[in-house]
């Protein structure tokens, strides 16, 4: 075994995880790993998190892997277009134990959503929806997220391409082109990890 695939396996995901995985494979969907679920419960761990905005629902995944670092109590809102998806992990989240009150599901586009939501009230989100609006979401985070929260961008590698030149298709370019920007802005401290498929995860200066 290589050690990639030893500390994506470092952490093993129950039934209620593994059923939420199996539904998002059946109707077309990438989850993200399970490493980068764990690094996603260890962030919100790390920062108590009482609230935390994700962007892309899907079946539930990631939003079971926020959950289980959040403080008790704490609100996930999670947002995503697709309403049926949103159904499946409404029941993901009940059968994981999980009361009606700790999930705020909203269905629609992200960016139409988050204006709604009220500034500096979060201290984590999760972005995982289409690679090629990540960077829309940077400005938005800035509003939402308090002083020391956490912005974290799934699917950061591209799936390896993000470091060969020669990957000029057009997810590829604007994850590398945000990279960059985060890299170089003065009001974000950023690192690029790794795990799954890589998450691209910046905290909010005070």
């Amino acid at each position: 075994m290589q050690a990639i695939d030893f500390a994506e396996a470092y952490l093993p995901e129950d039934r209620t995880m593994q059923v939420a995985r199996s539904l998002a494979q059946e109707v077309g969907l990438a989850p993200v790993a399970p490493g980068a679920g764990a690094a996603l419960r260890l962030l919100a761990a790390a920062g108590g998190a009482r609230a935390v905005v994700e962007i892309g629902t899907g079946t539930g995944v990631s939003g079971l892997w926020l959950l289980g670092g959040m403080l008790p109590g704490g609100v996930l809102t999670t947002i995503d277009v697709e309403a049926e998806h949103q159904r499946m992990a409404r029941r993901i989240f009940l059968e994981a134990g999980y009361p009606a009150s700790r999930t705020r599901i909203i269905t629609g586009r992200a960016l139409d959503v988050l204006p709604r939501l009220s500034d500096s009230a979060y201290d984590l989100l999760f972005v995982d929806g289409d690679r090629e609006e990540h960077a829309n979401c940077v400005g938005p985070a800035l509003r939402l997220l308090r002083p020391g929260g956490v912005l974290a961008l799934g699917g950061a590698l591209a799936g390896g391409r993000i470091a060969d030149p020669v990957a000029r298709d057009r997810p590829t370019v604007a994850l590398r082109e945000l990279a960059g920007t985060l890299r170089e802005a003065e009001e974000w401290v950023p690192a690029l990890l790794p795990v799954g498929d890589g998450l691209l995860v910046a905290v909010k200066r005070p």
